[in-house]
């Protein structure tokens, strides 16, 4: 038991990331309603009558019609959320890219918090937290045993307020506590640096509010450092996607003008569109002012290698697909996680709204990725010795209610080899653990030199040798019946 325990915490950020995706807010709830099941709507109000009046004990009316209206969303598929006041504002934070906390990108490693980097100008940078120190108490509780959502829940508070941590500092093997004022974090989903001379690595982690600014600052900093790039790496692995107008953008920076990015289709007609590679469309809600403007022109032109993986889903696939198929980039890695629903935001009060998929997206060729995600060019392994985690990951098609991949698409084999798959890759992880007595190795930091993909995507753009993968395969679609 204790093995299937870490090697389920090692896994429980990327499998978390791939579940939650969203792509669209929209300001504008609908203001006409289909005709009511009335029938239904007076069992619906007989069952909270005799609810309220004959239940144990006496319950919140509130919560009941809260817990209802959840339930009747959490029927329809993955992706389609009530938020209430709580989840609401979650969702904002992780859209806006801000919150009230202390500063950290961290991951789970071994049953405590493993600080993956402290965000620039935060507060835990500014403490002095480096990577690679592990968080074993927050405040006088110990860490072992919460899960992440628990330890970022504790961690996260009020601004002003102060946080006691107990860190480990392995390679100086101390134990020191630090305490941190909480505030308000402005979190940069955009990493870039010159991974090589001529060579440069840009890294989306997820498409918020300030991606598209980032980005287009990162790449200026690139080409400041080497006016004559030779190639670029776009990193998408583990982004599990975020604002649609992002992506857009994202794409338009390395295509031609005007050139279809992606296409959505659904019930309502203003879920039936197709957004191209122009400013009326990426920048923000229309109205925005054209920062790609700023970028060089010659980013038009650079080599490009996309690096992605069994993590990247959504907005991130967006991008992937338009660049493979208008043959601007070589997709590089690993088959997506295959999201290709939209959600669009329906805000029902001040502090409420509704998550509610409304299309399915498609490629500039017309590929629906529901369900199967993008096929790179290439096939890459996680390390030098092959894949450790790639066959445990969740994708799309293993999620309970997941959507098919075109609409009236007959139901398949859910009980597929993937399942199989999966509990193989296990017993080997939970057997090599037994026999070690040593957690799997993480896999190396994004970035890193003992970054295997980007090694290979650096030898793709400098026309050297590729070791690809000789066993991953493509997974074909898996659909279930149309709701």
């Amino acid at each position: 038991m204790g093995a299937k325990l870490k090697v389920a915490g090692l896994l429980a950020v990327g499998a978390l990331a791939g579940a939650l995706t969203t792509m669209q807010l929209s300001a504008v709830a609908r203001s006409t309603l289909a005709p009511l099941p009335l029938e239904e709507l007076q069992q619906l109000a007989a069952v909270f009558g005799m609810v309220k009046s004959e239940y144990v004990e006496a319950v919140d009316e509130k919560k009941l019609i809260s817990d209802a209206i959840g339930g009747m969303v959490a029927g329809l598929d993955p992706h389609s959320q009530y938020f209430d006041k709580k989840s609401f504002r979650e969702f904002r934070e992780s859209t806006g890219g801000k919150f009230v906390g202390i500063g950290i990108e961290m991951g789970m490693e071994d049953g405590v918090v493993k600080v993956i980097s402290p965000i620039e100008g935060s507060p835990a940078f500014r403490i002095g937290l480096k990577s690679g120190d592990y968080i074993t108490r927050i405040d006088d509780t110990p860490v072992k045993g919460m899960t992440v959502d628990q330890a970022v829940n504790r961690m996260r508070g009020e601004p002003n307020t102060k946080v006691t941590l107990t860190v480990f500092r392995k390679n100086e093997n101390r134990t020191f506590p630090v305490t941190i004022t909480r505030e308000e974090i402005r979190v940069q989903s955009v990493r870039a640096k010159m991974a090589e001379p001529g060579y440069g690595w840009v890294r989306v982690s997820q498409f918020q509010d300030r991606t598209v600014d980032d980005f287009v600052a990162k790449v200026e900093q690139l080409y400041r450092q080497d006016p004559n790039l030779k190639g670029l790496v776009l990193d998408l692995r583990n982004d599990p996607g975020g604002l649609l107008d992002g992506a857009i953008a994202i794409s338009a920076a390395f295509l031609p003008a005007d050139v279809v990015v992606v296409s959505t289709n659904g019930q309502l007609a203003d879920s039936r569109a197709t957004y191209r590679a122009t400013p009326e469309h990426y920048a923000r809600r229309g109205g925005g002012s054209d920062v790609l403007r700023r970028l060089p022109a010659a980013i038009k032109k650079v080599p490009l290698v996309v690096l992605v993986n069994e993590g990247s889903a959504s907005a991130s696939e967006i991008v992937a697909g338009a660049l493979q198929d208008h043959k601007r980039a070589t997709i590089m890695g690993a088959q997506t996680f295959g999201k290709g629903s939209v959600q669009t935001v329906r805000p029902l009060s001040a502090e409420t709204a509704l998550k509610i998929t409304t299309a399915r997206y498609y490629t500039p060729s017309g590929r629906g990725i529901q369900a199967r995600g993008i096929v790179p060019d290439i096939f890459l392994d996680e390390t030098a010795e092959g894949n450790v985690f790639a066959a445990l990951r969740v994708r799309e098609a293993d999620l309970e209610r997941h959507l098919p991949t075109a609409t009236g698409a007959a139901e398949g084999d859910k009980d597929s080899a993937r399942q199989r798959e999966r509990e193989a890759a296990r017993a080997r992880l939970e057997a090599e653990q037994a026999r070690t007595n040593q957690p799997p190795k993480p896999l190396p930091e994004f970035g890193s030199g003992e970054d295997w993909p980007l090694v290979q995507a650096l030898n793709q753009l400098r026309g050297l040798p590729v070791v690809a993968s000789k066993t991953a395969a493509e997974r074909k679609a898996e659909a279930t019946p149309a709701k």
